[in-house]
């Protein structure tokens, strides 16, 4: 015996142990590809939601200011839709919850904007 604590008895063990390494490296290389997968999934979530609600805001805002709205209405607008920018550019570096908190309030500001109408 070596003396080492991680040493195998025999070489039955030794080719068992080789065998079911391989398999467990492979379940935590799966486990760690869905989660990736999983993250990327919400960073594009996030980046798409954002973007898309900041056009929604800011063609809304140019349509409120063409008429006969209230200032407040196009500026509630506008801030909600740069809420959402922001949220777009944080979900796209990755900070989903935080980008999901912005969403919410960029969307709240908008439709705080449409009550003034």
């Amino acid at each position: 015996m070596s003396g080492r604590t991680d040493s195998v008895a025999g070489p039955a063990e030794a080719e068992e142990a080789e065998r079911a390494e391989p398999v467990i490296r492979h379940e935590e290389d799966a486990v760690d590809a869905e989660f990736y997968d999983e993250a990327r999934r919400a960073r594009w979530l996030a980046t798409g939601t954002g973007a898309l609600l900041t056009l929604a805001g800011v063609a809304a805002a140019l349509l409120r200011l063409t008429g006969p709205a209230p200032a407040l209405v196009p500026a509630a607008y506008g801030t909600g839709a740069a809420v959402c920018a922001a949220a777009a550019l944080l979900g796209a570096r990755g900070r989903t919850r935080r980008a999901l908190w912005l969403l919410i309030a960029g969307t709240m500001i908008m439709a705080l904007g449409d009550q003034f109408d």
